[in-house]
């Protein structure tokens, strides 16, 4: 089993960003999801989890600061992929496709 970030275990956000992401879980398939989030390699978790987790926080940035472009459905979006990644890391299965 890997070990996760420490940011990542320590990241707080709104319980309704939390909520929304738990529920898109079930509709999570990495290989569309990453695609679209991300470009270029992304077959192994931890690298794509760092990754995410500086996309994650570009995107707690802007609604901290109340940009008005701030893109909430994307925040919601790299969430779901930020904790199924981590799931990933922490049960040491290899990445399903």
């Amino acid at each position: 089993m890997t070990k996760l970030p420490r940011d990542l275990l320590t990241l707080r956000r709104p319980r309704l960003l939390v909520q929304a992401a738990r529920a898109g879980q079930a509709d999570y398939r990495r290989d569309r999801t990453l695609a679209r989030l991300l470009s270029g390699n992304h077959a192994a978790p931890a690298g794509t989890l760092r990754r995410l987790m500086a996309l994650e926080l570009e995107m707690e940035t802007e609604r901290r600061a109340g940009a008005a472009t701030y893109p909430v459905a994307r925040h919601v979006e790299i969430l779901i992929a930020l904790m199924a990644e981590a799931r990933l890391i922490g049960e040491g299965a290899p990445p399903a496709q």
